[in-house]
């Protein structure tokens, strides 16, 4: 994009499976404005995404310059259009290259990221979003090397060098955290009213650590509390524990990246970077400023 074009009013919108959030971006970057939304793709019928998008943003298009650049679950299958995913490796300028067109000059679908796995089937990952936060997050570091965690329901473990995310991988922790904590017998024994446990997350970090299965790691969730050794308020953080640590014990962080960058809300940033800290990881820490630069920097860079 050119400096005329950087210089245009950006309409930065995350759109994702249950929320959507939007912010009108001044000329340096800064939230002029900001609005949320319950309306994730899953409201919206089929055919509908334009009509919602002009309900919520319309006036805020009505400027005839303004740009706006649309990521998340909106470019997928499911959404308004289906952007097709950018591979890895891939920068600003790739990403810059795969926008899909709306309506040419004014709103695009950032497309997200795919790879390929290093295991024997070379098995697919991929991100939406995401990948927005990732470049946010390494612009307002100064970064262009770095290991970033993105916490979540499907948590994201990035590897970027030299500006470009050179591969990626999904691990489904919070998703099972919920199916174990609310749909199996572990559930039964667990108070999710307590208020976070420090000593018992630690706890369930250490006991991943150890030798054996993850599978076998969970059974003690139901015999510490089966037997008084943590209490029903504790056990959730124990939980939460042992598989954030299941997910940390398969990475490798380069150590001459500087710190892990997490991205993510405060509760799960505050427990993964406990986590990193208890296993001698330096790290730190963006919110939602990540997702807003990302999409300043990427208007700024196609």
């Amino acid at each position: 994009m050119n400096t005329s074009a950087h210089q245009r009013p950006l309409i930065a919108i995350d759109w994702g499976t249950t929320s959507l959030r939007g912010a009108r971006l001044g000329p340096a970057g800064q939230v002029l404005e900001s609005r949320d939304f319950p309306r994730g793709i899953l409201t919206v019928p089929t055919g509908q995404f334009e009509a919602v998008f002009h309900e919520l943003f319309g006036n805020w298009m009505q400027d005839p310059d303004a740009l706006c650049l649309i990521s998340g679950m909106a470019g997928s299958r499911q959404g308004w259009q289906e952007a097709p995913y950018c591979p890895c490796p891939a920068g600003f300028a790739e990403l810059g290259q795969h926008l899909l067109w709306l309506k040419p000059g004014r709103i695009a679908l950032v497309p997200g990221l795919r790879c390929l796995g290093t295991d024997a089937q070379h098995t697919p990952d991929v991100m939406r979003g995401e990948e927005v936060q990732i470049f946010g997050a390494l612009h307002l570091a100064g970064r262009d090397n770095a290991t970033l965690v993105l916490p979540g329901t499907h948590s994201k473990w990035a590897q970027v060098q030299g500006g470009r995310v050179t591969d990626f991988q999904t691990f489904m922790t919070g998703e099972v955290f919920a199916l174990m904590s609310q749909h199996s017998i572990l559930g039964k024994t667990l108070d999710l009213t307590g208020a976070f446990d420090e000593a018992a997350f630690f706890q369930g970090l250490d006991q991943s650590q150890q030798p054996g299965s993850v599978l076998h790691h969970l059974f003690a969730v139901r015999t510490l509390g089966l037997f008084d050794r943590l209490s029903a308020a504790q056990l959730h953080s124990f939980l939460s524990g042992l598989l954030i640590g299941e997910e940390l014990r398969t990475q490798t962080v380069n150590a001459g990246s500087g710190p892990v960058i997490l991205i993510g809300s405060n509760t799960l940033t505050r427990r993964y970077s406990l986590a990193l800290q208890h296993l001698g990881f330096a790290c730190q820490s963006h919110g939602a400023e990540a997702t807003w630069a990302g999409l300043f920097a990427l208007a700024s860079a196609c």
